[in-house]
Order: structure tokens, then C-alpha cells, then sequence
């Protein structure tokens, strides 16, 4: 573990810019949980975007209410890898589940914007998945999939926004209620 084990957790949080120490550091603040999550909040304005990123990623993971607001604020951030981050760690119910997933009127408009216009394919990508949570309550959502599935200058990413627009594979498996493919039924 690198000697980790009696490190403050700020200079873990630096250690994530570090190319031979960043595993070691994630895992220990990921161990260190809640109470590692003010160095984290902090690391997110850090200058090393590789540190951004890894906060967003950890963020993924130990995201709380107080987090949200600069989560939100980190799908802007001038580097590509820490938006791409960003809206995995918005997006993602997997790692966090639902406790605190942010609405479509905190994250909706953002997401939109970034699947118009971000220069980057790989932001693009993941800000169909944060859009695509929304497909089945908001017309917005829908109209910036379908726009996205058939203007998108990367063919990834119109193939990813036709997975989520209604008629898609992912669209019909989240289906709300239990109605898609591939959903567990309860009875």
C-alpha cells in the first residue's frame, strides 16, 4: 500500500496525479470513505486535471448530497477526461445507487448542451448516458437523443444515442414499471 496507511487524506488526494502511486491512493480513499470526502470536494479545483479526474471518479463512488452541486459544476471543466468523469459519476446508478441521484432539472440542461456541442466524442458518449436516464419522463431528453442518433459527427456516439432513444435496446430494458426486455419481474 505505498505506506498510505498513516497519510492525511489531501496528500492522497495529490497522489492521484501521480502516475505510480494513483492506484494505491484511489483504493485508500475509497477505503477511507466519508471521511476522506472534504480532501476529495478539494481535489476537484486541484491544478493537475489527472487529480480532477480521479476525485470524479471516486465521487462515483462516495458521492453525497453536499458532493452533487460540484460534481455538476466539474461537466465543465476544460479537460475532456474530467468531464468524461464527471458524467459517468452523474450518470452511473451502479456504483452509489439511487440515495442521491440529481433530477433532470440539475442535470438535464447540462448533459444537453455537452451531446450538442462538447468537441470531444468521448464527453459526447457519456453524456448520452446521463440524457438517456431521462428518456422515458422528459421530451427534451428524447429530442437530444434522436438529434444526437442522427447528426452526431462520431458514429459511437450515434450508435450509443440510438440505445437510449425510445425504440433502442437500453431504451425498451429500462422501461419504468417492469415492462422492457431483460427486466427482473416480480410477481
Amino acid at each position: 500500500m505505498l505506506g498510505f496507511a498513516r497519510t492525511d487524506d489531501e496528500t492522497l488526494v495529490s497522489c492521484l496525479g501521480d502516475r505510480q502511486r494513483t492506484v494505491a491512493a484511489y483504493h485508500t480513499l475509497l477505503r477511507r470513505g466519508e471521511g476522506a470526502l472534504h480532501a476529495i470536494r478539494v481535489g476537484l479545483h486541484h491544478e493537475d486535471p489527472a487529480v480532477r479526474e480521479g476525485c470524479c471518479r471516486l465521487l462515483d463512488h462516495l458521492v453525497d448530497t453536499d458532493s452533487m452541486d460540484e460534481l455538476i459544476t466539474m461537466v465543465d471543466d476544460p479537460d475532456a477526461r474530467v468531464r468524461v468523469s464527471a458524467f459517468h459519476a452523474l450518470a452511473c446508478d451502479r456504483c452509489k445507487g439511487d440515495t442521491c441521484a440529481p433530477g433532470a432539472d440539475r442535470v438535464l440542461g447540462p448533459a444537453v448542451r455537452h451531446l450538442a456541442s462538447d468537441p470531444d466524442p468521448h464527453v459526447r458518449s457519456m453524456a448520452v448516458e446521463l440524457v438517456g436516464k431521462f428518456a422515458h419522463t422528459d421530451d427534451s431528453a428524447v429530442a437530444a437523443l434522436r438529434t444526437s442518433q442522427a447528426q452526431d459527427p462520431s458514429p459511437a456516439v450515434r450508435k450509443k444515442a440510438g440505445w437510449y432513444a425510445p425504440g433502442g435496446t437500453i431504451y425498451e430494458r429500462t422501461v419504468p414499471g417492469g415492462r422492457g426486455r431483460g427486466r427482473v419481474r416480480t410477481a
